[in-house]
């Protein structure tokens, strides 16, 4: 008797995004500096949008900070760097421990909505196999 056993393998590609409000004192001019002042007003936001690249590995994202200034690569659009911990907590197993953490962040802003959109960068997710 011959078994066919075949393995399918799915990768599949996970990015988040997340969308914050630009307060009206902004203006219709987008600084470095007005875009400073909404990322660390919003930092709670910035840890739970953070948290869903390391919800599998049972962590949240908490103290984040910008390393460097954002660098705007169009009018509209750029890059920054977050620094944050990396929490790790199971009261069951006894487990609390903490991680320091980096990641690069795209942006853009839609001054018609006045809002930011954030996207975190693609990580491979990969699927359960299949017999």
């Amino acid at each position: 008797m011959k078994m066919d056993i075949r393995l399918i393998w799915v990768n599949l590609f996970m990015q988040e995004s997340w969308k914050l409000r630009i307060d009206e004192h902004t203006g219709p001019t987008y600084t470095k500096a007005s875009l400073l002042q909404l990322l660390e007003s919003n930092t709670k936001e910035l840890g739970i949008f953070l948290s869903y690249y390391f919800k599998k590995q049972g962590a949240v994202a908490e103290n984040v900070t910008l390393s460097n200034p954002p660098v705007f690569t169009e009018k509209l659009t750029g890059k920054l760097q977050v620094e944050f911990d990396l929490v790790f907590f199971n009261a069951c197993l006894n487990i609390h421990e903490n991680e320091k953490e980096q990641m690069e962040l795209t942006f853009k802003i839609i001054p018609e909505d006045a809002q930011l959109i954030l996207t975190g960068p693609y990580w491979p997710e990969r699927e359960m196999d299949e017999i």
